[in-house]
């Protein structure tokens, strides 16, 4: 059992979501977030970085929003319901956008292949977690 769905099955409140979806929602989107710094990072010393400014761009805003919705999701005592389908909606629209963008230079780096992949899990993760609130 990971940090994250201990700490989920740990807390007083009632659950609002399937804890196994959440708990893979919440990863999903750290791991996210952590591949697309390091791509953003990894786009930065690429020689060709003027032609991955918008690559840099999509992975900084993917990577903030991740986050975000990583650390919304696990107040589950002290959401508002709304604001987090919202940051989660938001969570897949980013991640599409960013494994788009990547998967258009995988073929030439392959931390962008590496990112859209965590990012096409992660816009998953969330789609599968939308449905069940």
């Amino acid at each position: 059992m990971t940090h994250t769905a201990a700490m989920l099955e740990a807390a007083p409140s009632s659950p609002r979501y399937d804890l196994g979806v959440l708990s893979r929602c919440i990863e999903s989107c750290l791991d996210c977030a952590q591949a697309c710094t390091a791509c953003a990072d990894a786009c930065l010393a690429e020689e060709t970085v003027g032609e991955l400014t918008r690559c840099i761009s999509l992975n900084l805003m993917c990577a903030d929003v991740c986050d975000a919705t990583a650390f919304a999701l696990s107040r589950q005592a002290t959401s508002d319901d709304a604001a987090v389908r919202a940051l989660v909606e938001a969570c897949v629209q980013a991640c599409a956008g960013c494994a788009a963008e990547c998967e258009h230079h995988a073929e030439m780096h392959a931390h962008c292949r590496v990112c859209a992949e965590a990012c096409r899990a992660c816009e998953q993760a969330c789609r599968e977690l939308l449905p069940s609130d």
